[in-house]
């Protein structure tokens, strides 16, 4: 049996990566990984943020089935899931990190303290090293080291060295390299992969970088120069972004620097362009500090004598806006929160080593890949398809033509989109159709978008009320359509009772 290796690193934009041509972000070891295995460089995730991205990943199911529209929804006990599925196949799931799955209340009790948190575990999951938000075992495991970490203050351990938040510097962050939450989960992970075990491993490596804070240690703080690379993908001038759409209006105009900087106050509208030239030079650096423990990791896996009997797939949950359009964080239509990276290593198919993929794939293709890889049923309502074929050189003929993906932007506890926007709940979503010229943008209760990527790939000239587009508007439309109507829930489609006993197709 092979071992498999699910690797997802948070918030990972899918330009961010040597191999896929970036002009600063150097990731030779991810770029290795890339050569060893298969580079998929039109690889979507389905959903933002964390939670409904993470259900998609994690069920193969998109969003409209699964219907995990924030943090905090609860993933539906009916849903079967990658882990679940590998424990049936005699794997023993293990997590280092975390998922992010809210649990189902209607098998809790009312005090019990899943309730009160949407950093559940995935249901199949063994949990060997934790990392939620209250990051407890790092903190502990940094005090270990002689790192001194506040009692009363614990995450002033993301404030820079020299204690300026705001406006963000270039000072670096106050532990070391070798003291990350990244490094910790590596340490963790290479510590258990060296015990001895029966059959094969499935293991799943949550990485939480390069998730704000964006604040790198040293030397990856300035590994980057701030302003070296392409100019941030923005309107002139924020009142013409915000015109754009209204649910774009309301996106900058509700978004805060602390969700981005530890200790900054205010809108993240009121940083400058320097500023924003300096928080992504924190964020590519964030990525050269996981591009250094995935060596870590390789070399461990060779040194056990897995590396040529393990399955890795190296992915994200979502992307990162990071400056662009104004904004930062994920969510909304832009590609920059959907495009996301995607390798792919099986060692026992070297047609495919150092093999690349321009086909749209998507993160619901993850589940039938490991599932298949590892000879376990595929069960028959997963809305992926097992990118397998591609790996063998031998990409199928009917594979999609158009990326998709939803976002759901209801606030469920304070009702603050809702109020701003003015829509029920179930009006504040959005469903994207992602083909290879048009992009399409389908809200529920606000007007559409569409754009010409060939003409404006910058995603700045809205055609949605232009008599020249309405054809192709319409078109788009109709096969957004037809697209939900093929994959809304399946799981007893299948089946048929009749007089000789249900008939499964």
């Amino acid at each position: 049996m092979l071992n498999v290796l699910l690797i997802t690193a948070d918030q990972w934009r899918g330009d961010c990566l040597s191999a896929m041509g970036h002009p600063v972000v150097k990731t030779p070891h991810i770029d290795a990984l890339a050569s060893a295995g298969t580079l998929f460089r039109r690889h979507y995730t389905q959903a933002a943020p964390c939670a409904p991205a993470r259900a998609c990943l994690y069920t193969g199911l998109y969003q409209m089935t699964n219907r995990v529209c924030r943090n905090g929804t609860p993933l539906d006990r009916r849903h079967d899931n990658i882990a679940l599925a590998m424990r049936r196949s005699g794997y023993l799931p293990t997590l280092f990190g975390y998922t992010d799955t809210g649990a189902d209340p209607r098998d809790l009790a009312p005090g019990d303290p899943a309730l009160f948190t949407y950093e559940g575990i995935l249901p199949g999951m063994t949990v060997r090293a934790e990392l939620l938000e209250n990051l407890r075992p790092w903190l502990s495991w940094l005090r270990g080291r002689g790192t001194a970490v506040s009692t009363e203050a614990p995450f002033d351990i993301f404030l820079p060295a020299d204690g300026a938040a705001d406006p963000p510097g270039d000072a670096p962050a106050r532990h070391g390299r070798d003291d990350s939450m990244t490094a910790y989960l590596t340490d963790e992970f290479v510590r258990w992969l060296d015990e001895p075990r029966e059959g094969p491993f499935f293991a799943h490596l949550s990485w939480l970088r390069p998730h704000p804070p964006f604040i790198a240690t040293a030397p990856y703080h300035t590994m980057f120069a701030s302003e070296a690379g392409a100019d941030f993908v923005c309107a002139l001038d924020l009142d013409s972004e915000r015109a754009q759409h209204p649910y774009l209006d309301y996106w900058l105009g509700n978004q805060k620097k602390s969700h981005y900087r530890y200790g900054a106050q205010g809108p993240a509208t009121d940083w400058s362009v320097t500023d924003a030239h300096r928080l992504r030079q924190a964020y590519w650096g964030l990525i050269a500090e996981v591009d250094d423990q995935l060596g870590r990791l390789v070399a461990a896996l060779k040194l056990a004598g897995a590396w040529d009997n393990t399955l890795i797939v190296f992915t994200t949950d979502h992307g990162e806006m990071m400056g662009d359009h104004h904004l930062f964080g994920k969510g909304g239509y832009f590609e920059q929160s959907y495009h996301i990276p995607l390798i792919v290593r099986d060692p026992r198919r070297p047609a495919g080593h150092g093999g690349t993929v321009d086909a749209f794939t998507e993160a619901i293709d993850i589940v039938p890949t490991i599932l298949e890889a590892a000879g376990a049923p595929l069960p028959n309502q997963l809305d992926g398809r097992s990118l397998l074929p591609f790996l063998d050189g031998a990409p199928p003929a009917d594979w999609r033509r158009a990326a998709h993906w939803e976002f759901d932007f209801r606030e469920v506890a304070s009702g603050t989109a809702q109020a701003g926007l003015g829509l029920p709940a179930d009006a504040c979503n959005l469903s994207v159709l992602r083909q290879e010229r048009y992009k399409y943008v389908h809200f529920g209760g606000l007007p559409p978008l569409l754009f010409d990527l060939q003409e404006d790939p910058r995603e700045l000239r809205n055609l949605a009320d232009e008599a020249d587009y309405r054809d192709i508007r319409l078109a788009c439309a109709e096969e957004l359509l037809a697209w939900r109507a093929r994959h809304l829930d399946r799981a007893l489609t299948h089946i048929e009772l009749t007089a000789n006993g249900p008939v499964q197709a």
